[in-house]
């Protein structure tokens, strides 16, 4: 049975997105939780959130974490602040490297001193595989870092800030460094798997950015929320970093075929729908991480395949679109 935090005091920043949704749901189902989200509704609104738990059962607070007085005003009281919002995406921290800078490394910032004043005993933050860079997988957290993107670099940023505030303050930070995460609730998500979905359902073909063969490692959001739940929780993870995946090598190809396959059980795809695009600057060619450090230290591991995900998250997609609800 899965270790989860004792604490009962949960800041989550960035709440209505797709990975706070689903942290917050998890969350609520407990009734024993206080939950309080910022969000500045850039990437999820306070209908998506209503989605997902009765909005009687959290606390709102509409804002942006590059608001230094707002998040000091936001942190009083809580145990846990489990810091998602970030501009993400490798492509759009090429076009505007200052903005993605501002929001990832000054708002981490901004996080990190309110725990301080307000005495937060746990900050888990939400990195990625990014910092690492291009290497020969898989991703180890001991690996030297040599950022390819500006995203990569403001996603280091906040790991050094996270491990700066452990050893200066006594801030338990904890950095997990996700994978791929797709799923329920991933309607404003641009990453891979809901891109692809949105195609589908448009009628449109899959839109693959070189040829193909870069490889990915997708993880799953429930297996995904376990991991933060047992960040928050285990007390030996302070200061650590882990890389949160699924151990397995996925191409971007072969993800399109396996979606296709899936997308099929619903409703008919032409047969060539696949085009090819130039790659993107800023990616990497190989991504898969070295899950051992998780599995010992938080006793987390995924459960849930990529058939079985991808199955669940189609699913998802025409459900929502079957009832209207508007919840993209």
């Amino acid at each position: 049975m899965m270790a989860v935090a004792k604490k009962d005091n949960w800041l989550i920043t960035g709440g209505c997105g797709f990975i706070g949704r689903n942290l917050v749901r998890n969350l609520a189902a407990e009734n024993g939780h206080h939950i309080r989200v910022v969000d500045n509704q850039s990437q999820g609104t306070l209908k998506d959130l209503a989605q997902v738990c009765d909005l009687k059962d959290i606390e709102f607070i509409e804002g942006d974490i590059r608001d230094a007085a707002l998040m000091m005003s936001s942190a009083g009281g809580m145990d846990v602040m489990v810091h998602l919002a970030a501009n993400t995406g490798v492509g759009p921290s090429v076009a505007d490297p200052r903005s993605d800078c501002v929001t990832n490394v000054i708002g981490t910032l901004n996080c990190l001193e309110a725990a301080r004043h307000h005495r937060v005993s746990r900050f888990v933050f939400a990195s990625s595989g990014a910092p690492v860079g291009e290497c020969l997988p898989p991703i180890t957290e001991d690996l030297p870092p040599r950022p390819v993107s500006p995203y990569g670099a403001s996603k280091l940023a906040g790991e050094g800030y996270c491990s700066a505030y452990y050893r200066s303050f006594g801030i338990e930070t904890v950095a997990l460094r996700f994978g791929n995460v797709y799923g329920e609730f991933s309607g404003h998500k641009d990453s891979v798997v809901a891109k692809f979905i949105k195609q589908l359902l448009a009628g449109q073909p899959l839109e693959i950015y070189g040829d193909g063969f870069q490889t990915r490692d997708f993880i799953y959001i429930q297996d995904l929320v376990k991991a933060i739940r047992l960040a928050a929780g285990n007390p030996n993870a302070g200061g650590e970093v882990f890389q949160i995946a699924a151990n397995t090598e996925t191409g971007v190809k072969d993800l399109a075929g396996m979606i296709l396959d899936r997308f099929k059980k619903f409703r008919p795809v032409p047969a060539d729908v696949l085009i090819y695009a130039p790659e993107r600057k800023g990616d990497v060619k190989r991504n898969f991480s070295d899950i051992s450090k998780a599995i010992r230290l938080l006793g987390w591991q995924p459960e849930t395949t990529l058939e079985k995900g991808l199955e669940n998250t189609i699913r998802w997609f025409f459900s929502r679109d079957n009832q209207n609800t508007g919840g993209n």
